[in-house]
């Protein structure tokens, strides 16, 4: 009989390591939206020099959470103080394992009082789900998950289209749409706006750097939104944004998007093993780099090292808490940005055309990502593993080779070490690897964010090191 849950799936794997590195499930998709509009690299500069529409529409789970004790699931299982958290306020939500380790993170919205709406990825989306379902909570949990990676031709609709309006330009687009100045709320802030005619909902944001807005409505409405949103925006140099560009805006920003899981191992949490399916995400998850260990604990993270440790508060009782409490925080792994050496880079783009030399793994433009979850190891100059670089690609605005990391606390910014490109042994079974060979590229500790415009006007964002929980 074909397993049915994730422990049954472990199980059967005889090595997680293995199974997840040898995921057939192919390359993460952002799925629906056209992969460009323009092309990649003038949808880069439009949101560091006009403007841009992301469509946010697609590639993330939306979880509607009703009910009396909905506040309290939220903080029975969040690492950040809900102590405040009121209506028109939205939160980012980071969960832990009760060993303190990383399940992932989205955005939880208060919209209505005793109504919560997540949006982000499965990880933290099935927690809460898990939770709310057994945990004996008086809530009722809507689920929208994404849409699928590959529709193939079939309709695709959800719930709620969600754009986000950034860039330079962003509010000065966001007024004429309005039909009126609009107030610039404090950041991740709710209000209301007009579009097209229609009343919608607003989030202030700052993905890009300057102010901006998320919006999201009924789906039904979406043709006529967009329609009108890249009509007005024209003067002032909007730029739709495809499915390739967008994920890699977080290059320059600084947020680590996919971790794996820490729910592999534990007895603690055999029970949500036993819950998760076995076509979860969790059981198809791709496991993809150079950092190879028998050990799948050796994969999982602490809040500090993916730049969450000012999100931590002991003000609450949470899942994680105690292992939290005992860990030194200036023991962690910290977050940085990791900028690649361009002559190391010109190897790998010209073995494409060498037909004596090396096969380097292919670095796609302008995400290199080739699994779900990235983990290259990051070495010093005595081969020592010191760091894991997750996130990597290409920033047209600053013309590099970037990857967002986490290093030991002893390295320090402007260290020269080295990315280890490719995977051990000619590569994994997985369908996005080719036959390759290892190159260790050089690679510069850098500020979070890389972008020179984000560190200066993102305070308080969530993607930077100076969010606050």
């Amino acid at each position: 009989m074909a397993p049915s849950t994730l422990q049954e799936v472990l199980d059967a794997s005889g090595s997680t390591v293995e199974l997840l590195r040898s995921s057939q499930i192919g390359a993460y998709v952002y799925p629906v939206v056209a992969p460009e509009f323009h092309n990649w690299r003038s949808e880069q500069k439009a949101w560091r020099d006009t403007a841009v529409l992301y469509d946010q529409s697609h590639h993330m789970d939306n979880l509607f959470i009703r009910g009396k004790d909905a506040l309290k699931l939220i903080s029975d299982t969040a690492i950040n103080s809900t102590r405040t958290f009121p209506v028109n306020k939205a939160k980012q939500y980071v969960p832990t394992t009760p060993a303190g380790h990383v399940i992932g993170d989205g955005i939880l919205f208060h919209q209505e009082e005793d109504e919560y709406v997540y949006v982000g990825r499965a990880p933290a989306a099935n927690w809460l789900l898990f939770h709310g379902e057994t945990g004996g909570y008086d809530v009722d949990i809507e689920v929208d998950r994404r849409s699928p990676s590959r529709p193939m031709g079939k309709p695709v609709v959800r719930t709620y289209w969600r754009f986000q309006i950034q860039g330079p330009n962003a509010w000065q687009i966001i007024e004429k749409l309005n039909g009126g100045p609009l107030e610039q709320l404090k950041f991740f802030t709710m209000d209301v706006m007009n579009v097209a005619g229609a009343r919608v909902r607003t989030l202030r944001h700052g993905m890009a750097g300057a102010p901006g807005l998320e919006i999201w409505g009924p789906y039904e409405s979406y043709d006529r939104v967009r329609d009108t949103i890249l009509e007005v925006g024209a003067e002032f140099g909007i730029v739709p944004v495809g499915a390739r560009a967008y994920p890699s805006n977080t290059l320059e920003s600084g947020w680590i998007p996919s971790p794996l899981p820490a729910i592999y191992t534990g007895d603690g949490l055999a029970d949500y093993r036993a819950w998760l399916g076995a076509d979860s995400y969790e059981a198809t998850n791709a496991l993809a780099g150079s950092f190879v260990s028998e050990n799948i604990e050796d994969y999982y993270l602490t809040p500090w090292a993916l730049g969450y440790g000012s999100f931590v508060k002991f003000d609450h009782d949470f899942i994680g808490r105690d292992a939290l409490e005992a860990m030194d925080p200036a023991a962690q792994r910290r977050k940085v940005t990791l900028a690649w050496n361009a002559e190391d880079m010109t190897k790998i783009f010209a073995s494409l055309f060498d037909t004596e030399g090396p096969d380097y793994k292919y670095f796609d433009l302008p995400l290199a990502n080739y699994g779900s979850s990235n983990y290259d190891a990051v070495v010093d100059a005595d081969g020592r593993t010191v760091g894991l670089s997750m996130f990597t690609g290409y920033s047209y605005n600053e013309r590099k080779a970037l990857s967002l990391a986490t290093v030991d606390p002893n390295v320090p910014e402007g260290t020269e070490l080295r990315v280890v490109w490719g995977e051990p042994g000619g590569g994994s079974r997985k369908t996005t690897v080719e036959p390759h060979q290892q190159l260790e590229v050089r690679a510069v500790v850098s500020p979070v964010p890389y972008s020179e415009v984000a560190r200066q006007d993102y305070h308080g964002g969530w993607r930077t090191a100076y969010a606050k929980g």
